[in-house]
């Protein structure tokens, strides 16, 4: 099937051979051992400081994982994904691929696919077996909330997936890239809510009123806390954004689209550099 000059066939192979690498070197089951462990932790022991022990409630455990995935699924993806093309280009076996009966959208397509297919499934897997472990009684409507969590968790390692790879295809060498992959998490992670918060007390409140809310859209960590902070009533007073990010903007579909555009624009990008 070809669709625009892309043979999903190939992708396909692609990506199975990406996914299958990962599986052989026990990539998958480390993180999803990483993810079901903290998970269980945090659950358990996340509200220590405040003098209790044990599982409160789905809406206390999810806001306690969402501090944990913005962390540590940005950063396992950006390893993941940052010498996806570079790391062939260095070991010489980018020019054996692409004289293949392969493009190299084809290619570049299969080894994000496949990548992804590697971090959900670790992703699905460590989260969900978590939460079976964690109360096999809720009732649906909290596994409906923690579905949505693990749903938005892997369209946020996508993201940052797609971050690493356009860093891949940009980067002259591994070292470049393995350099980007970090600033990139510290930007993000680390630096861009620290910006935003200097601006809200240089502005004495007046941009909550303006272009803040949707400066939060500009990051992909922010729109996941945001995505999964308003949907529960029980912690959602607990977060600062509540009062500066207005509540027309606070939709799933809206937030689940801006994510997918999160991951769509940056792999544009590599593509169009990658065809250069």
């Amino acid at each position: 099937m070809t669709i625009l000059s892309i043979d999903l066939r190939q992708v396909g192979v692609i990506a199975a051979k990406e996914f299958r690498d990962r599986i052989r070197n026990r990539w998958v089951l480390a993180v999803t051992l990483v993810f079901t462990v903290f998970a269980v932790v945090i659950a358990y022991f996340g509200a220590a400081q405040q003098g209790a022990v044990g599982f409160r409630s789905i809406e206390v455990t999810i806001a306690s994982l969402v501090s944990l995935v913005i962390y540590l699924v940005p950063l396992i993806a950006l390893i993941l994904g940052f010498d996806a093309i570079v790391g062939e280009r260095e070991r010489g076996s980018l020019d054996l691929l692409l004289s293949m009966p392969i493009t190299r959208v084809e290619l570049l397509l299969g080894k994000f696919f496949g990548l992804s297919g590697a971090l959900a499934c670790s992703t699905v897997v460590g989260f969900g077996f978590a939460g079976l472990l964690l109360g096999s009684r809720l009732p649906l409507a909290a596994w409906y909330h923690y579905a949505g969590f693990i749903v938005s968790s892997v369209l946020l390692g996508m993201a940052f997936l797609s971050l690493a790879v356009t860093a891949s295809v940009f980067a002259t060498d591994r070292a470049r890239a393995s350099g980007g992959a970090i600033a990139l998490w510290f930007f993000f992670v680390l630096v861009y809510d620290l910006l935003l918060l200097g601006a809200l007390v240089a502005s004495g409140g007046a941009a909550a009123t303006d272009a803040f809310p949707y400066l939060l859209l500009l990051n992909p960590a922010d729109v996941f806390r945001i995505l999964n902070i308003f949907g529960l009533e029980e912690v959602r007073t607990l977060y600062g954004l509540t009062t500066v990010f207005p509540e027309r903007l606070a939709n799933a579909g809206l937030l689940g689209a801006v994510m997918v555009a999160w991951i769509a624009l940056p792999l544009g990008l590599a593509t169009w550099r990658f065809r250069q």
